[in-house]
């Protein structure tokens, strides 16, 4: 099981470890309910050095981007990010990434540089596929392992990291980032995103000063009761978000527009992976669609739980599940018939022997009160 350069301090701080995407992760500290409310009301740091990094650069680096990715790269300037998603060539996703598009210092003359973040448990899988596709005058490293990265993530996160860095973190727009000095580490890049639907920044840095950074940016936040924050909470909160999780919400069977992702693949772009069949689904119409639902019990619903109508057919799947604490009650996502998929739909979750009755609902679940 492969280790973080912070597992040693997640361990001396108390935290539940876990194997998670062949890593050794903290999953909690003290109890994912006040790691949650600490980011929804506050600031906490996740270590989320397991995520893999590749940068592709050289003369075609865009045109392997727009092959094999679902959104339009080409909308890109140099320190904007973009959500998107690899397709497979049967119209389902090998994997969601954020885009990142570099400055071109480190390229020739006539060349375009991108970071590519993917999911941890999908690393080798997505290097392959990308490769797989690699015809271009285009290089590709993986930086995975020699990256580390943090998510400081809250409402006060801006205050609190700001003192460490002369980037201007109170103007940095949504999805833009920008590379610097950080806690006194060189070339640091500074990211305005997050999983949590409460604001923050990802901070990448070379494994070597993660600790230095890791600690500066606890002291700076002292006064602020920074916390660390786990996995279990990151659930937590993404899902309050309606945020889609690989292996739950999507997968290599899912399609994006079936997952509601139809905003990050662009149907109108000359080419990409599995276009056509995308084309086809939006003529067509859709036969299943992932919805947001909450439930009338206080019982959770759990991933792989049946969706059954009023008649107890099954109907479809749950994808995600669990208590918000954000709302104080039980919360789920699954896919059901796109002929009712609306909300207000009522639907019932199998638990066991009991019928949990339950509403479809619009996402986001949690929304932020003025």
């Amino acid at each position: 099981m492969k280790e973080t350069v912070l597992t040693p301090v997640h361990i001396g701080l108390g935290a539940k470890m876990a194997e998670f995407a062949g890593y050794n992760m903290p999953i909690v500290y003290t109890n994912i309910q006040e790691e949650h409310h600490a980011v929804r009301k506050n600031v906490g740091v996740f270590d989320v050095s397991h995520m893999g990094e590749f940068i592709i650069r050289g003369k075609e680096a865009l045109e392997l981007i727009q092959l094999v990715t679902s959104n339009d790269a080409s909308r890109l300037q140099i320190g904007q990010a973009q959500y998107s998603c690899l397709p497979n060539d049967r119209a389902g996703i090998v994997d969601d990434l954020l885009v990142y598009r570099l400055t071109e210092e480190m390229c020739s003359e006539g060349e375009h540089a991108f970071m590519l973040v993917v999911n941890a448990s999908n690393i080798q899988k997505d290097w392959e596929w990308i490769s797989r596709h690699n015809s271009f005058d285009t290089e590709m490293i993986n930086i995975s392992d020699r990256t580390g990265l943090l998510a400081v993530q809250g409402p006060n996160a801006a205050d609190v990291l700001q003192p460490l860095t002369s980037i201007p973190l109170h103007e940095m727009k949504y999805y833009t980032f920008e590379k610097g000095v950080f806690a006194g580490v060189e070339n640091v890049l500074v990211s305005a995103t997050g999983y949590t639907g409460s604001g923050g920044f990802e901070i990448y840095v070379d494994n070597q000063h993660l600790m230095t950074i890791w600690e500066a940016i606890f002291k700076a936040g002292e006064h602020a009761g920074i916390v660390p924050v786990g996995l279990g909470a990151r659930d937590t909160l993404r899902l309050e978000m309606g945020y889609c999780l690989y292996g739950n919400d999507i997968d290599d069977a899912t399609s994006p527009l079936e997952a509601g992702l139809g905003w990050i693949t662009k149907l109108k772009k000359d080419h990409f992976i599995s276009v056509d069949h995308f084309r086809k689904q939006k003529e067509q119409g859709l036969e299943k669609k992932l919805v947001g639902f909450t439930v009338q019990d206080r019982r959770v619903p759990r991933h792989g739980y049946d969706i059954v109508d009023n008649d107890e057919k099954v109907i479809g799947r749950v994808t995600s599940g669990t208590l918000s604490p954000s709302l104080q009650m039980p919360i789920g996502m699954g896919y059901v018939p796109a002929e009712i998929a609306r909300p207000g739909q009522e639907i019932h979750v199998v638990a066991g022997r009991k019928l949990l009755k339950a509403e479809i609902v619009k996402l986001p679940f949690y929304r932020e009160t003025p």
